[in-house]
């Protein structure tokens, strides 16, 4: 079992991230963050809470029960991959990372790995 901060460092092992926060989706405030650099985490944490709300909100409209496993965007330059935690659904991960660094596939088992252990 991981704390925030324990569970956030390790995913900066990773090669390619840029960041990474644990965000509350209730009010878009993040908990723990670490890295960030030029990605303002503070911003990213509350534009994807948006996210998180909006894929929920089309999920109810469409009657889809099952849990969201993580939610990927794709940019040019850089991956953005939310995980909800299985054990608090008001909370989620979020990683940011360099797309010509980052192994995507590594990159959804590490996160999926952080939230397992991840004790809020």
């Amino acid at each position: 079992m991981a704390t925030a901060k324990e569970a956030l460092a390790k995913l900066m092992d990773m090669d390619g991230v840029l960041g990474a926060c644990i965000v509350d989706s209730s009010s878009g405030m993040m908990l723990g963050a670490v890295g960030g650099g030029t990605l303002n985490l503070e911003l990213a944490a509350a534009g994807n809470t948006e996210v998180i709300r909006a894929k929920r909100k089309t999920m109810k409209t469409l009657n889809l029960s099952d849990p969201i496993e993580d939610i990927l965007i794709t940019l040019g330059r850089q991956y953005h991959l939310m995980r909800p935690l299985s054990t608090n659904d008001a909370l989620f991960i979020y990683v940011a990372l360099d797309r010509s660094r980052a192994n995507l596939a590594l990159a959804r088992h590490a996160l999926s790995a952080a939230e397992k252990d991840l004790v809020v």
